[in-house]
């Protein structure tokens, strides 16, 4: 039974609360670290940073992952920067502007105090990676060069080109392989995890598939740390790794953890446009670009068929500097997505779909030349010319939004520990740190803030009381959670249907993105809600999943993440059904400011909702739980980036 959601927010001024914690938290002493196991599901910056710390403090850690390396994980597609509040270029930044811009940039959907320590420990994060030989940019002096990013107004970007991602899981990836070579993390490539195991109600295990051999074993610990990602592929098309999912955390919801805020999905305005059925993903181009490209459509619907470069200025419409003048390209990202569908809306679009805008870098190779640009953004242009057999030096990029990001994930409290005890949950699995909206950059930070500076401080508050209470694989929850995992996998090889889970899954993810996209409406999403269960009832009728579960076989590992979209779905419907306002990538057409913005309504809908999953096996109604959100350091205003 859950009671009323405590998120355990230390007491004290906001700059003090982080540091209080720490000084009153409970400790493991070293001796006794080596007598804990901790599951680790997950590899990538969150993940990878928790594994390699914990493992380094003498701690025993299980690391799971799905990639045939950890080097593999999502993290590793990440472009464009990550944000910390040195304040390098002296113009203006610090902690508090970092801590205000992403309150802000959340459509204050978000708690103050995890967001403030976020912005604290951000500092460190640049210090720790530097030390590691992360080779950020840099200015022709040395130092660390920035650069900016939507919804800020100071230049704290810290970068690697277009692939800082890759550069910072390589830093954590070599952490890591210190650890496995020095014995205290032991690492489970191509394993993935496909339930947890509770034991008197805390989270003391995991059961998994290799996916090489198709074996199920089951895993103790004294405490599980899921580190999986967000859920994004469930609209089908989306930036993500066609590996992510959602098994994970819906295989905890189901179990009692509760699930926050999913319908906080977020769109990317820069991303190559959809060219057809034929795509099983797309291509993110970094929102970096904004710095020196400028977004723009015809001014007129009948000049969208001309070659960009015959389109005099005085008939272009920069309508993002037009809007907002004050941020102009680096608006927000759910503002700027909103904009470019406004755009398309009104027939404007370009691209043989209409379905697409120009990102033009003509002014900034004029006024820089074009080695600047190749310096700064070379590999992007060149993912592009792949992509599209376009050169972005000699003309614009047609870019349009992408799914790419989800800021809602399983609820947790200050010592990022959802409501069942022992169950940790770090990096975008959980929901804890963007609000409504994602601020470019932040994604970097909150995986390595989580994984290298906050875990290893919360994570003893639970242990210190669970010296000796591991359980064994032998214990009956371990046994009967085991044969649920086999019946379930014996039943998506039994339904032998006709249909291929491309197809399923390209069904829901076309509803889900035409009823629960961009923008959201109750009759759009009752009709999705109407439609998902039927879906689903086809599904478990009539896919196939060739081949056995005792082998290498990806159409069971896809089958199984499917059939967890196909609910999982219906639970975010839900959520935005229930959220009666807009709010940061929320948008419901009936509550929208006279321009057009997001209308929150902070009287009834200022909360974190979290899910309860019920019905002992079956899909039925989650019951909803709320958490206040309390506003001490900000004021609750309109947002505007005009």
């Amino acid at each position: 039974m859950i009671g009323k959601l405590d998120g355990k927010i230390p007491p004290g001024p906001l700059e003090q609360k982080w540091r209080n914690h720490k000084n009153n938290s409970r400790l493991v002493s070293p001796n006794n670290r080596r007598k804990f196991e901790i599951i680790i599901v997950g590899s990538g910056l969150a993940g990878g940073s928790a594994a390699a710390t914990l493992g380094e403090l003498g701690y025993r850690v299980k690391c799971f992952c799905y990639q045939d390396s950890p080097r593999r994980a999502h993290s590793i597609a990440a472009q464009g920067g990550i944000n910390a509040a040195k304040n390098y270029q002296n113009d203006g930044d610090s902690v508090f502007r970092l801590f205000y811009d992403t309150i802000k940039g959340g459509d204050f959907r978000s708690r103050e105090a995890n967001v403030y320590r976020l912005a604290e420990v951000s500092n460190l994060i640049i210090d720790q990676c530097t030390e590691q030989g992360v080779p950020f940019a840099r200015e022709y002096g040395g130092l660390l060069a920035n650069r900016s990013f939507g919804g800020a107004q100071v230049s704290r970007t810290f970068y690697a080109r277009g692939q800082t991602g890759q550069q910072l899981l390589l830093g954590a990836y070599q952490a890591l392989c210190r650890q496995i070579a020095l014995g205290t993390v032991k690492m489970f490539p191509q394993t993935e995890m496909l339930d947890l195991v509770l034991v008197d109600g805390h989270a003391k295990g995991i059961i998994t598939r290799n996916l090489c051999t198709g074996e199920i074993n089951a895993f103790a610990g004294d405490a599980v740390v899921l580190a999986t990602g967000g859920y994004g592929n469930v609209f089908f098309l989306s930036t993500n790794a066609r590996g992510c999912n959602v098994t994970a955390t819906y295989r905890a919801y189901k179990r009692g953890a509760l699930f926050g805020n999913p319908c906080f999905t977020q769109i990317h305005p820069t991303c190559i446009p959809v060219t057809g059925q034929h795509q099983s993903k797309l291509t993110l181009m970094s929102e970096s670009l904004r710095n020196d490209g400028r977004v723009w459509v015809p001014q007129r619907a009948e000049d969208c068929s001309k070659p960009p470069n015959d389109i005099p200025d005085a008939d272009r419409d920069y309508y993002l500097e037009r809007k907002y003048p004050s941020f102009g390209n680096l608006a927000p990202r759910d503002i700027a997505s909103r904009a470019a569908k406004e755009v398309c809306d009104e027939g404007r679009g370009v691209g043989p779909s209409g379905r697409g805008v120009y990102l033009d870098f003509a002014d900034a190779i004029s006024r820089l030349g074009e080695d600047t640009i190749r310096e700064r953004y070379g590999n992007l242009f060149d993912i592009y010319q792949k992509i599209s057999a376009e050169d972005a030096y000699k003309m614009p990029m047609r870019i349009y939004p992408a799914v790419h990001y989800t800021m809602g994930g399983l609820w947790v409290d200050y010592n990022l520990m959802s409501n069942i005890p022992g169950l940790h949950v770090i990096g975008e699995a959980n929901f804890s740190d963007h609000g409504a909206n994602r601020l470019g950059a932040s994604a970097l930070m909150q995986g390595l803030a989580d994984g290298y500076f906050v875990l290893p401080y919360t994570l003893p508050n639970y242990l210190a009381g669970q010296i000796g209470k591991r359980p064994s694989t032998d214990h009956a929850e371990f046994k009967r959670v085991e044969s649920e995992v086999r019946e379930r996998v014996k039943k998506l090889l039994e339904v032998n249907g006709d249909r291929t889970l491309t197809l399923f899954h390209r069904e829901l993810g076309l509803l889900l993105w035409d009823k629960c996209g961009m923008t959201r409406n109750a009759a759009g999403l009752r009709e999705a809600l109407g439609k998902i269960p039927e879906l689903r009832g086809e599904f478990w009728k009539k896919v196939r999943v060739p081949g056995e579960g005792e082998s290498y076989n990806q159409s069971l590992e896809r089958a199984g993440r499917i059939a967890d979209f196909l609910e999982f779905a219906e639970l975010l419907c839900i959520d935005a059904l229930e959220r009666d306002e807009s709010c940061g990538g929320h948008f419901r057409e009936e509550h929208q400011t006279p321009d057009g913005e997001a209308q929150r309504d902070d009287e009834n809908f200022a909360a974190v909702f979290g899910w309860e999953f019920q019905g002992n096996g079956k899909v039925e109604r989650p019951k909803l739980h709320r958490e206040p959100l309390h506003f001490e350091a900000v004021h609750l205003s309109q947002r505007s980036y005009k």
